[in-house]
């Protein structure tokens, strides 16, 4: 009967007993508040004192990183982005391949482009440009890079500026708005503040030169920004290469 006593013994049902670590009832948290006892995981903690404490106030400590980067993700959108970080996301997003456009063919009539011609297009982006069979090459091209909306906005500005009734007019300019300048448009070209305001504003009475400003803008980034990379892309100098190869054959 006094077994109890011994030096060392343990009750069996201690011996394997485990400890709850998880949240404190009520009723005795009312108790350690007023100084009525400890909690297990302090009597645990012995010589360590606080570890285990330090441990938990950590993980519920708000994380910094976590808070700086929604900041600079909240200022970030709130700034204009640049030409090229919106190339890049149009490289990372899905292409829609419908448009209302449906005027503008998948790839306009031309002939045959001739070996000159080919090697005038490395002269200047206007005779590039100028050319029907060079458009439908530099769309290739652009295609690759996820920006061959900014071709079709192209033509379609050109396409709109052949129009004269006035219905048609305002019917191709919602069209091109919708597919193009519409922030919710899979195919938005990259366009500043200003321009979208200009738009906007003669949007309300649209006329075939509504959209001439954004055209500009479109041009002037395909000059500076894709021209050069297409005149070094392997479309174009197989397309030079091909052609000195048949006119030496011939």
């Amino acid at each position: 009967m006094c077994l109890r006593k011994r030096s060392g013994y343990r009750p069996p049902d201690l011996i394997n007993a485990k400890i709850y670590t998880g949240p404190i009832p009520a009723e005795r948290g009312g108790e350690l508040a007023m100084g009525g006892g400890r909690s297990e995981t302090s009597a645990l903690s012995g010589t360590g004192g606080g570890r285990g404490m330090t441990t938990t106030q950590n993980s519920q400590r708000p994380n910094a990183c976590c808070f700086c980067w929604c900041c600079c993700c909240s200022c970030s959108c709130l700034t204009v982005r640049n030409e090229e970080e919106k190339r890049k996301r149009r490289r990372r997003k899905r292409i829609s391949q419908d448009t209302k456009m449906d005027t503008i063919p998948n790839c306009e009539a031309c002939t045959k482009p001739s070996v000159d011609e080919i090697r005038l297009w490395s002269q200047s982006f206007d005779k590039l440009m100028r050319n029907p069979a060079g458009r439908n090459v530099f769309r290739e091209f652009l295609r690759t890079e996820y920006s061959e909306e900014n071709m079709l906005f192209w033509l379609a500005c050109e396409d709109l500026k052949q129009e004269i009734s006035k219905g048609a007019v305002e019917e191709k300019a919602r069209s091109i708005y919708e597919d193009y300048i519409s922030i919710l448009s899979p195919k938005e070209v990259s366009l500043d503040a200003r321009v979208r305001e200009v738009i906007n504003r003669k949007m309300q009475d649209p006329t075939p030169h509504t959209f001439e400003d954004a055209q500009l803008q479109i041009y002037t980034l395909m000059h500076r920004d894709s021209y050069p990379r297409f005149l070094s892309s392997n479309i174009y100098k197989s397309l030079v290469h091909g052609g000195s190869r048949t006119s030496s054959e011939s």
